[in-house]
């Protein structure tokens, strides 16, 4: 296929920004009817534009082969380029749609569940007072977020701290406590760290190596760690352990209020460090968004307060 070029080189390297809008769409479709029903256009429209973009360019960017669409090495990079440079300008814009002179404006934020209902929100008034030009708008969480995407500004994830494309600061979440069932006379007896043997393990199965890397902490042998019921959620962890099910480790700062109602009880009174927490992560690109800053300063300060022992 022959591919003309643009008799202006400046011209050239400057393509506008609805063919990359619809080449970008059709890369990560890998579908033209998709990347119409994105953009809401017509297939035909999508086509041209992606067809207009490979003139422009003189580089093929899709293999057409039996009416299947591939994008092309050359493509592949080209998108991989042009995908962030998109989603930095949708943030710019609606950054400057939302914001106002004194350093507020809408904050687009995410957060685990039960991070969120446990720890966050419980004192996200506190934020409002302070800060009340910062208005906090709630994305629905899911696994593998992608920093690129224009409606994401922030999250709040669990892990070690690392995740490609994006600057993470650490909250809270390493110290971890074993919590047992509140009522001691229906349950063995549990004094030091070997008597877990007589427990169900409880698994959160985003942390599967938790009782590994407890049990080898305490010096505790003879116990299969990766044996016992699993749940995806500590709010769930916290419940079925209420319930009678058996032990889990869990952040002490999820557990804490449940600790001192008496739902729950940390019969070993202590906790240890684990490489595991709650990192506030967001693009290094939209650090500079006023309120992505109050946000952050006002989340590090309430991390650094004074924590309550366990009772």
């Amino acid at each position: 296929m022959f591919f003309e070029s643009q008799s202006d080189p400046m011209r050239r390297l400057n393509p506008p920004l609805h063919l990359l809008r619809a080449f970008a769409t059709t890369a990560r479709f890998g579908s033209i009817s998709r990347a119409a029903e994105s953009l809401h256009l017509t297939q035909s429209a999508v086509s041209k534009q992606v067809q207009e973009l490979e003139r422009w360019t003189g580089v093929p960017l899709f293999e057409r082969v039996r009416k299947r669409l591939s994008v092309t090495p050359a493509g592949q990079r080209y998108e991989a380029a042009v995908r962030p440079l998109l989603a930095q300008l949708e943030s710019a814009t609606m950054e400057l749609i939302t914001s106002s002179a004194d350093g507020g404006g809408a904050l687009n934020l995410s957060t685990l569940p039960t991070f969120g209902a446990k720890w966050l929100i419980p004192r996200l008034p506190a934020f409002q007072q302070t800060h009340p030009q910062v208005e906090l708008h709630f994305v629905p969480y899911v696994q593998g977020y992608d920093f690129h995407r224009a409606d994401l500004d922030c999250s709040v994830l669990f892990g070690d701290g690392h995740w490609p494309g994006a600057v993470a600061d650490y909250l809270v979440g390493r110290e971890v406590v074993l919590i047992a069932p509140p009522s001691p006379r229906r349950q063995p007896l549990l004094t030091q760290p070997q008597d877990i043997a007589k427990f169900a393990l409880l698994q959160h199965v985003s942390v599967p190596q938790a009782w590994a890397h407890w049990c080898d902490a305490h010096g505790v042998q003879g116990v299969n760690p990766m044996a016992g019921p699993q749940l995806d959620q500590f709010h769930s962890l916290i419940r079925a352990v209420a319930a009678g099910m058996g032990l889990a480790l869990v952040p002490q700062c999820l557990v804490r209020d449940d600790i001192a109602a008496g739902l729950v009880s940390a019969p070993l009174q202590e906790h240890y460090l684990d490489d595991m927490g709650y990192w506030l992560c967001y693009p290094e690109g939209r650090a500079h968004m006023a309120p992505l800053s109050h946000f952050r300063r006002w989340l590090l300060d309430e991390c650094a307060q004074p924590k309550t022992t366990l009772k």
